[in-house]
């Protein structure tokens, strides 16, 4: 019995030494590695899944989420302005939404405080899919097939616009990219950066820019001035916090976009001004940090950042249940009523 006992003891010990070998292999840096995504719901995530990609929750029937935030190219669209509702240019740069379940809150401005509110918006904005929550909500009750999954997740007859969003928001939160080569690194591969990467980290931190880009996702975690040292020069109408806040402080206040996966979200900024990393980093050097980079300092920098792409979300496209009878055909040519 004392034996066993013993033993037991012994193994507890070796068990917390372990542990504790596990939690110091990771580096003290501002920057933490992603962890990946914990599904409690996974039939609740199936439906976000689907909704995520079903252009009927837009009026012309030809707009998806993933039409701005696609899967493919970085959760993001490439485009400087993305492509709304009767071919009308969208009225900022769409950020990824690869992690954005790790951001302050959502929208450049921040106007909605986590992915379930924001998911409502470019449903019934008339600019993007140009619906409206009434007609979402009955446009998916025409689909039988959706009618019986919201009832098996959600336990009702009737779909509520919250059941929608709160579907999305679950399939949002499982799109992490954890593994890239800096979280191998951060985890105490010290093969995982080559020379350059590595000194392009070490400017990217003693320049200053982990003062706003850090965290887990690099970023994401506040909102900033834009043109701290400099003044950005922009046509843009954007004007950051102070469009939901009215205060003139928050006049160019933005939140800080991740730089994880930064090499696949071109263009940047809120206005799609930057067009190439190499041109993001050099205006903001100069812009936050007064800080004017060489040649070789841009390149580590833009070397650094590429080792921030993660694993990209992987999975079998999702089948849209048919339409009805009822269901409103596609239309994308209509006119404006």
């Amino acid at each position: 019995m004392k034996k066993n006992i013993r033993m037991t003891l012994l193994a507890s010990a070796a068990a917390v030494v372990v542990g504790c070998a596990t939690v110091a292999s990771v580096r003290d840096e501002p920057i933490q590695p992603i962890q990946p995504a914990k599904v409690s719901n996974q039939a609740m995530v199936e439906l976000g899944k689907q909704l995520f990609f079903d252009p009927r929750l837009s009026r012309s029937g030809g707009i998806s989420c993933n039409s701005c935030h696609n899967l493919s190219t970085g959760g993001a669209d490439n485009l400087a302005a993305s492509i709304g509702d009767r071919w009308q240019k969208g009225g900022i740069n769409s950020p990824t939404v690869l992690n954005s379940s790790m951001n302050i809150a959502q929208f450049w401005d921040g106007r909605a405080k986590d992915l379930k509110e924001q998911a409502g918006g470019p449903i019934a904005n008339p600019a993007e899919m140009a619906s409206s929550h009434t007609v979402a909500v009955a446009t998916l009750q025409t689909i039988p097939g959706y009618v019986k999954e919201f009832k098996s997740v959600f336990g009702a007859d009737a779909i509520t616009i919250a059941q929608i969003t709160q579907a999305l928001a679950a399939f949002e939160e499982t799109l992490v990219t954890p593994n890239s080569r800096f979280d191998m690194w951060l985890k105490g591969d010290n093969s995982a950066l080559n020379t350059q990467e590595a000194r392009g980290y070490e400017l990217f931190k003693t320049s200053g820019c982990v003062a706003c880009h850090n965290g887990p996702a690099v970023g994401g975690n506040s909102f900033q001035k834009m043109g701290v040292v400099q003044a950005y020069k922009t046509t843009h109408t954007a004007q950051g916090r102070m469009d939901v806040t009215k205060s003139n402080q928050d006049r160019f206040m933005f939140k800080v976009p991740t730089l994880r996966n930064v090499e696949l979200t071109y263009p940047y900024f809120h206005d799609g001004a930057a067009k190439t990393l190499p041109d993001a980093v050099e205006l903001m050097g100069q812009l936050q940090l007064g800080k004017t980079f060489t040649a070789q300092e841009n390149a580590d920098i833009v070397a650094f950042l590429k080792t921030l792409t993660g694993d990209q979300p992987s999975f079998k496209l999702p089948h849209l249940p048919p339409s009805g009878d009822k269901t409103p055909r596609p239309d994308p040519f209509a006119k404006a009523s």
